[in-house]
């Protein structure tokens, strides 16, 4: 029962390792995501067309409005180099993302599969089914082996 119960917490920390890079992979989307969005605003596209409207705060918006905008020699490469860039940083961010939320639902299998054995060998120690759902994995785990 023990045993069952140092699994359970090993898998509870390591559910949170994999929230830890949940959060990282979303950081990501949202960061390259708000890159590519302040590049192409429509306030930035004004310095494609006129020159008249302010470029926003990304590199793409940097290298329009910084007099070198499209037209002069290189920036539609580097336009292109940016945009390559941002694409691949969403697309690296988004398979992060999706790896680990498909790591997290196979560790909800194994933890839900656990957790029931562990309830059933606690009802069979004597314990009420209540105070078996409610206790503590951890403070079991820590016990040590029986």
């Amino acid at each position: 029962m023990r045993e069952l119960a140092a699994r359970l917490s090993a898998l509870f920390e390591r559910d949170v390792e994999i929230v830890q890079r949940l959060n990282d992979a979303q950081r990501r989307l949202l960061g390259a995501n708000d890159r590519l969005w302040s590049g192409l605003h429509p306030d930035a596209f004004g310095l494609l067309y006129d020159g008249a409207a302010p470029a926003g705060e990304s590199q793409i918006a940097k290298l329009i409005g910084d007099g070198r905008g499209v037209g002069q020699p290189g920036s539609e490469a580097r336009v292109l180099q940016l945009s390559r860039e941002t694409h691949s940083a969403i697309r690296r961010a988004f398979y992060r993302y999706q790896f680990a939320c498909e790591e997290r639902r196979q560790l909800a299998f194994e933890v839900g599969e656990l957790s029931v054995r562990l309830t059933e060998e606690l009802v069979a120690a004597g314990w009420s089914e209540a105070d078996a759902r409610d206790t503590d994995v951890h403070e079991l785990a820590a016990l040590g082996p029986r």
